[in-house]
């Protein structure tokens, strides 16, 4: 599907971010393994047996009592054989009994893998809790960490050398690339194609890899499997550089991706506007820009061209094109969609004179927000933004603002910006001579408060584009005068009885805003369109959703609290996890769900700069009638599956779209948004098939085999049957003090 993020599943990854209590069983059944002889020594890190050579170097990891880091740990070590120590006993600090393992990470391309240890280490086993291994080490960087669930961040890394033995390393890493996907017969890839690349080195380990897409694509960072959705022959180019500095040679796949079957025969709409500064006869002064847009709501945009002149070369659209040279001018553009179908060409004619020479500099401008703030540093229920700007040269003409990304309007009169969430007002000014300001952009908070009732928004949804059931017009959805976006107007999740009353409902909507000037008459004829093609009022079409949670008392009552922490009820209808010394989470008791589609939204409202953890658990068994009833929100982790939501670059594995320890993701790129702004989830869940989308975007598919994932495997794993429920209840975790999550609109339809 296209866009979508896939992330295969790897064996031995930590359940991480959580806390957990003492749990005797992992350690007495990885003592009785050991007694019986059913592991080998480099799984579960049983002594060497005597008489063996003894390796040049020694290196020791320790543990005790905490669950976050290990006690001691090596840093450096010189390339060679070496023996690994790994002690959690009495000696070391352990008095709970608690056990830990010391694993070595061989599944992350960055760093060394040719090292495979995986030491389980208790104070009540048969060796005391100290364990040795002996490996062989090579030049490079290895990551370890603790694979027992709640201890993610006991992790860390050892840079080993060659130790001046084996000479400078002039060699560069060596690189390769595979292409996935499903292919037609002409061995194109429908619908999009993803690139995996891999990169290792003996000598000083590989430092960086790096792609570019097609032939003019710049390079950059490769973090992730890229996806390339859009049809199309394509390049992609990659290389690497070691620690030494060598950079391989650039290498290059190529391959095609061809569109979905489609039966879109209708081409794109397609608009341009020109912007800046006029004089007196309509020209405009130094600068013209031209912005266009288009707009499928078949099988999608594919490209947008446009060419200068009448002779000019067509040219891919990737951003608004300015001209400075004084004439008559054309751009003319066009658009393909997926299914081939390229729009009529039209253009955008204009004059560009030049500014006057003496004033070549543009105004500066400033903005200042104001308004009570809490003790977070947001503006308690209205921020108030003034614009200042000033030009010593020719005067100044115009200044604008733009609030949220929507479209750029003249600034008047301080900006009162009272719905509550997070902000950015943008904001120039151009003088008399036509320079204009590069924009800037200030940032803030609103929190509920001050006596100011939240918008009167049937729905809440702060996607970037007006989306009508599952079809994205293309058309930005912007704040109006009510305060509620387009998209909260047309009220798409709503239980319409008949598609001509919801035709009617959205017809009445947009005629209001196309009055107000908050849309144009492209966008007016696309929004209904696309309200007749989602089907919403059909028999079987219609959306069907239960809300479970509607912001009030009395919904949140019907939810039970286990475990530590609690959900605190705001004014605006949402709730906030709140302290916890251990893992918490508030759960649904009223009913099971099979097939499912839910629906939420959350936000992520941790404190300073750091990311929020949390998740939502789905179909794990009656929370009170499980082997974790001391610990009773343990049995969504045993018996569940969490889907993760963290946005943090760093830490956890495991981020925002992942089924927690069964199938990984890493961050979404563009999807993920800034802090302090709601979020669309969606989970869909179809017998043992996982999908999850983050605002309006498929970002993980998983199906569930059933299988385990911890090697080796854990006592307390219920396994293959007990991770395959049919149906179960729904949770939302409370992570810990520091991860404060908020969620809202909580509804789900059975399907």
């Amino acid at each position: 599907m296209t866009g979508t993020v896939r992330k295969e599943r790897s064996a031995g990854l930590p359940v991480g971010g959580r806390r957990r209590g003492r749990h005797p069983w992992p350690a007495l059944l990885a003592c009785l393994v050991m007694v019986l002889g059913l592991g080998s020594t480099a799984a579960y890190g049983r002594t060497a047996e005597p008489g063996g050579t003894a390796a040049a170097q020694t290196l020791t990891w320790t543990a005790g009592d905490d669950i976050t880091a290990y006690t001691s740990a090596p840093a450096t070590a010189v390339a060679g054989p070496a023996t690994l120590v790994f002690e959690n006993s009495a000696a070391t600090g352990n008095t709970t009994g608690m056990p830990h393992t010391l694993t070595f990470d061989v599944s992350d391309a960055q760093y060394n893998n040719d090292v495979k240890a995986n030491i389980m280490a208790s104070p009540t086993d048969a060796e005391g809790g100290r364990h040795t291994q002996e490996v062989t080490l090579t030049p490079g960087t290895y990551h370890y960490f603790c694979s027992m669930p709640g201890h993610t961040s006991m992790s860390g890394t050892l840079v080993v050398t060659d130790g001046g033995g084996g000479g400078e390393d002039t060699t560069a890493p060596t690189t390769s690339a595979d292409v996935g996907g499903q292919q037609n017969e002409d061995g194109a890839y429908v619908g999009s194609a993803t690139v995996t690349i891999g990169a290792s080195d003996d000598g000083s380990g590989v430092d960086t890899v790096e792609y570019a897409l097609d032939a003019d694509g710049a390079w950059q960072p490769y973090t992730t499997a890229l996806v390339v959705d859009q049809v199309g022959p394509h390049t992609v180019r990659y290389r690497a550089t070691d620690k030494a500095g060598n950079t391989a040679a650039e290498k290059s796949v190529d391959f095609t991706v061809a569109a979905p079957p489609t039966d879109d025969t209708t081409a794109p709409d397609t608009s341009a506007t020109v912007t800046g500064e006029k004089d007196a006869n309509g020209a405009y002064v130094g600068t013209a820009t031209v912005t266009v847009t288009a707009s499928d709501t078949g099988s999608g945009v594919n490209t947008i061209e446009y060419a200068l002149g009448a002779d000019g070369a067509w040219q891919s659209y990737t951003a608004p094109v300015m001209v400075h040279e004084p004439g008559d001018h054309q751009v003319r553009y066009r658009a393909t969609d997926k299914a081939g179908n390229t729009a009529a060409e039209k253009s955008a004619d204009f004059t560009v004179v030049a500014p006057p020479a003496d004033d070549t500099t543009p105004p500066e401008v400033s903005a200042k927000v104001t308004g009570e703030k809490n003790s977070d540093g947001a503006y308690l229920g209205k921020a108030t933004v003034t614009v200042t700007a000033a030009d010593d040269g020719s005067g100044v003409a115009s200044v604008e603002y733009s609030l949220d990304g929507g479209p750029y309007l003249a600034y008047a009169n301080p900006v009162v910006v009272d719905r509550a969430g997070a902000h950015g007002v943008a904001y120039r000014a151009a003088d008399e001579a036509g320079n204009t300001s590069e924009a800037r952009t200030v940032s803030f908070t609103v929190a509920p408060g001050g006596g100011v009732p939240p918008p009167p928004c049937a729905e809440y949804d702060e996607r970037e584009t007006v989306f009508v059931g599952a079809v994205d017009t293309g058309v930005p959805n912007r704040v109006t005068d009510n305060r509620c976006r387009i998209n909260e107007l047309i009220e798409d999740e709503k239980e319409w009885t008949s598609q001509a009353l919801f035709l009617k409902h959205v017809k009445a909507v947009t005629d209001r805003l196309r009055k107000d000037g908050v849309i144009d008459r492209r966008e007016y004829r696309v929004i209904n369109r696309a309200a007749k093609q989602s089907g919403i009022g059909r028999p079987g079409q219609t959306e069907g959703y239960q809300q479970i949670f509607d912001g009030t008392q009395k919904s949140l009552d019907r939810w039970e609290q286990v475990g530590g922490g609690s959900f605190k009820l705001n004014e605006d209808g949402s709730i906030t996890s709140q302290q916890a010394n251990n893992l918490g989470m508030l759960w649904y008791p009223v009913r099971k769900y099979g097939d499912f589609s839910l629906k939420l939204q959350w936000r992520d409202d941790a404190a300073g700069d750091a990311n929020a953890n949390g998740g939502v658990f789905v179909r794990f068994p009656q929370v009170h009638d499980n082997p974790f009833e001391s610990r009773p929100e343990w049995v969504a982790i045993e018996y569940g599956h969490e889907m993760q939501v963290l946005d943090s670059p760093t830490g956890d594995m495991y981020k925002t779209g992942s089924v927690y320890g069964f199938d990984r993701v890493g961050l979404a790129g563009a999807m993920v948004t800034p802090k302090g702004t709601w979020n669309d989830y969606e989970i869909r869940v179809v017998d043992q098939h996982f999908q999850l989308y983050r605002n309006g975007k498929l970002i993980n598919e998983f199906d569930n085999n059933g299988g385990q994932v911890f090697e080796p495997p854990r006592s307390d794993d219920p396994g293959t049957d007990g991770r395959r429920w049919a149906e179960g209840y729904i949770g939302l975790q409370v992570h810990s003090t520091a991860d404060r999550i908020s969620y809202r609109d909580v509804r789900i339809r059975e399907l």
